[in-house]
């Protein structure tokens, strides 16, 4: 189904609820380059400042997810994900994946660059020389299973639309939006 971006926006703009459909086609067309920038740009303000209900933020989640390719791990190994929308320092994710790995499970993080004043997990840990947050998915997937957890960077691959999205945060004020 086609939708009218600029509906989109006034919709979600004067509070209503987008739809996983709606919400699915907007991310499709963005990263198709049929809805530019500064669309996408009002949409995120318009979860900044209208909020977004839990079913919106699941119906962005799997668009994000559906935007790129997936890693299977094998069914008996158990995976785990520890999600973090960033911020000073950058605590928990850094120590809390390791000690998931201890304790057996499997733990595959992706992180973003930039973001707002703290700048992003990557470009903190690529502070450190030789540091590499760059793999391909089969590298990314081998690291995990060797190690029980390994970070790397979104790509054109992985989460391509986490990737444009989270950069448009970093430099539009949306930041602490939960969306």
């Amino acid at each position: 189904m086609q939708y009218n971006p600029v509906e989109l926006l006034i919709k979600k703009r004067d509070g209503n609820v987008l739809s996983e459909h709606e919400i699915s086609y907007f991310i499709q067309q963005y990263l198709q380059d049929a809805i530019p920038d500064y669309q996408m740009t009002a949409l995120l303000m318009c979860f900044y400042f209208q909020g977004a209900l839990p079913s919106e933020i699941a119906a962005l989640t799997k668009s994000y997810i559906e935007s790129g390719k997936s890693i299977i791990f094998d069914e008996g190994l158990p995976v785990a994900d520890k999600h973090s929308t960033g911020g000073v320092g950058d605590k928990i994710s850094l120590m809390l994946a390791p000690i998931a790995a201890a304790l057996g499970l499997y733990v595959p993080m992706i992180s973003g660059r930039g973001l707002g004043h703290t700048g992003g997990t990557l470009d903190k840990l690529e502070a450190i020389p030789g540091f590499n947050t760059q793999y391909s998915m089969e590298d990314f997937k081998a690291l995990v299973i060797k190690h029980g957890y390994a970070l790397v960077g979104q790509s054109s691959a992985m989460v391509p639309a986490d990737k444009r999205i989270y950069a448009l945060r970093d430099v539009t004020a949306t930041v602490e939006s939960a969306a």
